[in-house]
């Protein structure tokens, strides 16, 4: 148990170092997650409610027909295929989505006080889900696949865009951004509820 305390210890997560469980190291991961998807949602709900109503209902339009850069990243397509995935692959999958925004989030729009927390959260939050992978992987390899997925860090979100694509671009990273945290947030708690005991992991 000295390697849990080791890396927790670096987590700057403000716990004891006593020995901790996956029970409670999921605990603080979907604390993590839960927090920044509530600045997800914070960033853009505020940028929105700053758009005229036709600025909306426009870039919606745009948004619904493009794609998050982390689109590239293969997760489950629905809630049933969610709950049948396994505890290890929905935490790969969670690690690429989180590891796929440390390079973006620093270009996020919004007030400056909650947007700075974000890079480095997210930090905290992909090194506490690799120490769960390490702890449920039993043998197997950690992203077997993961030469096939290197994303572009900058995604789609910085190519060829002038000033005029500026209020776009913003619009797609706040959206995607709450999308995928909220996808990250989803898959945590479905492998969190796994290990409890007859608990119903019904999303």
């Amino acid at each position: 148990m000295e390697k849990v305390v080791l890396l927790l210890s670096l987590l700057c997560l403000g716990v004891s170092s006593q020995p901790l469980d996956d029970q409670r190291l999921f605990f603080i991961a979907v604390n993590r997650v839960h927090h920044l998807h509530l600045i997800a949602q914070r960033l853009f709900s505020n940028f929105e409610s700053s758009l005229q109503t036709e600025e909306q209902r426009q870039l919606n339009k745009i948004f619904l027909q493009d794609f998050c850069n982390s689109d590239y990243i293969i997760s489950p397509i629905d809630k049933h295929e969610t709950q049948r995935s396994s505890v290890l692959k929905l935490l790969s999958i969670s690690y690429r989505l989180v590891e796929s925004w440390e390079i973006p989030s620093r270009s996020l729009p919004g007030g400056s006080a909650p947007r700075n927390q974000i890079p480095h959260a997210l930090g905290d939050l992909k090194t506490g889900i690799l120490l769960l992978i390490r702890e449920n992987q039993d043998g197997a390899e950690i992203f077997p696949d993961s030469s096939a997925l290197q994303l572009d860090p900058f995604g789609n979100f910085y190519q060829g865009l002038g000033t005029d694509e500026s209020l776009r671009r913003d619009y797609e990273l706040l959206a995607c951004f709450k999308k995928d945290m909220n996808k990250v947030e989803t898959y945590l708690n479905v492998a969190k509820c796994r290990l409890a005991p007859a608990a119903n992991c019904t999303l």
